[in-house]
């Protein structure tokens, strides 16, 4: 009978990413044979692939790819952080954003990369999905980027993307562009102009400042006036272009622009852009895998 040393343990595990106990009875049954061992892990993991298709994945990669002038980002979720850590995740996140590069839909990103998820899931034992799809294209100018919490070159938690358009050199439009995504991972935006902003939320926000000015007891003209004011203040937090720089407080993203132009000698602009947080609007559930780990170290949460 072959011996199952600690080495080969730790070289099935390092190949598989499977668990350590998984690894270990892999090895037993499959005589110490590293590659029978590897095929033993993913046919049992694919019997059980289905039944972890129903957790809570909210955790993983946000990952950017472009070339040129078009640029996506991607959200590849699983259901714990530190499987973002792991190298085989990671190169499926990247290959999730270059497939992103030629297809318009999340199905179609999912569609090109499923047989590595299949893998990745009888290997790791989470479930994982393509979550989310952003995608912009210019065809004149640069769609600049920026990763959050960054763990890897273009693999974080926050991806920004933002398209400058028309004439000028590319080096200075997408610095500027980074600058600006920069600003939006922290300000988060709702809207790029006053113009594009929903109608429903400038209502809603009239409503709740006149209400407010209505309880001051002031004049109704007055009262016009300080809606007006708070509306204006609004405007300034939440839409793109009439946000004070985060790097330059002293003028706002529209002045940013506008002095970029001025400098280069030509129109600049910013016509679009889009923030990607991992796990965004996912209710996050507290069963299912922590459960399973806490279940493994002996029932110790």
């Amino acid at each position: 009978m072959v011996e199952i040393t600690a080495s080969l343990v730790k070289e099935l595990r390092e190949k598989s990413g499977s668990g350590m106990m998984d690894c270990k009875k892999a090895l037993s049954e499959n005589g110490g044979d590293i590659e029978a061992s590897m095929d033993w892990l993913r046919t049992k993991g694919l019997s059980k692939a289905a039944k972890k298709s129903d957790r809570v994945a909210a955790e993983g990669l946000v990952v950017v790819a472009s070339d040129g002038k078009t640029a996506a980002a991607v959200e590849v979720n699983s259901e714990t952080d530190f499987v973002a850590r792991n190298e085989l995740f990671q190169t499926l996140a990247r290959n999730a954003g270059k497939a992103a590069l030629s297809t318009d839909s999340v199905e179609g990103v999912q569609s090109a990369v499923n047989d590595e998820i299949t893998n990745l899931i009888a290997n790791i034992g989470e479930n994982m999905m393509v979550r989310r799809l952003a995608k912009h294209s210019v065809s004149e100018g640069v769609v600049a980027s920026y990763i959050h919490n960054s763990i890897a070159p273009d693999l974080g938690r926050i991806a920004v993307l933002v398209a400058v358009e028309l004439a000028g050199d590319p080096a200075v439009l997408n610095d500027m562009g980074r600058k600006i995504a920069m600003h939006i991972a922290a300000t988060q935006p709702i809207s790029l102009s006053t113009d594009d902003i929903d109608p429903a939320a400038v209502e809603r926000e009239k409503a709740i400042f006149t209400e407010q000015a209505l309880e001051s007891g002031k004049p109704a003209g007055v009262v016009e006036k300080m809606v007006e004011g708070r509306i204006r203040k609004f405007f300034e937090e939440v839409v793109l272009l009439k946000q004070s720089f985060v790097m330059n407080p002293d003028q706002t993203i529209e002045q940013f622009v506008a002095e970029t132009a001025k400098s280069l000698g030509t129109d600049v602009k910013v016509t679009a852009f889009t923030r990607l947080a991992l796990g965004e609007g996912v209710e996050k559930k507290t069963e299912d895998f922590a459960a399973e780990v806490a279940s493994m170290m002996g029932g110790q949460a």
